[in-house]
């Protein structure tokens, strides 16, 4: 999906508006996701926290003209690419949440989608496929392994 710097900033700006609650707090706020639920039909981002307590919303006007069967697919490696644009800037650190905490894309039913972004004490992880291709078959693997023992 390409789109444009106009919705590329709109997703930004809502993501920051979203959290400027939790930025350089004297204690640490615990949340443990922020959920990002993109609404193809109207358009609507909306961004919530873990007790579904709305924290920004938006439209964005491109999504409603998408008639793609894969929109969430296509919507996730924006707000990816958004959020890591975010990190990149250091944004997440001026933020008083208790980590570690994950942006979760979800669905009208609010189940996870994916996991977009996990942010720990050490490192930030950016989740793609590639990354985790194949983690079930070793885990399982590895659990086989040890349970013959």
């Amino acid at each position: 999906m390409n789109v444009s710097e106009k919705t590329r900033a709109a997703i930004s700006s809502t993501i920051r508006e979203a959290l400027c609650r939790y930025v350089s707090g004297d204690e640490n706020s615990v949340v443990t996701d922020i959920h990002l639920l993109p609404k193809q039909d109207s358009g609507e981002l909306l961004i919530f926290n873990d007790d579904d307590e709305e924290l920004a919303r938006t439209i964005i006007e491109e999504w409603i003209e998408c008639d793609t069967d894969d929109f969430m697919k296509e919507v996730e490696s924006v707000l990816r690419s958004e959020i890591a644009a975010l990190n990149d800037q250091r944004y997440f650190e001026k933020l008083s949440l208790l980590k570690p905490y994950s942006f979760v894309l979800v669905d009208e039913d609010k189940e996870t989608v994916a996991e977009l972004m996990l942010v720990d004490d050490d490192d930030t992880l950016l989740l793609n496929d590639e990354l985790l291709k194949g983690l079930d078959e070793e885990l399982d693997a590895f659990l086989k392994e040890l349970l013959e023992k």
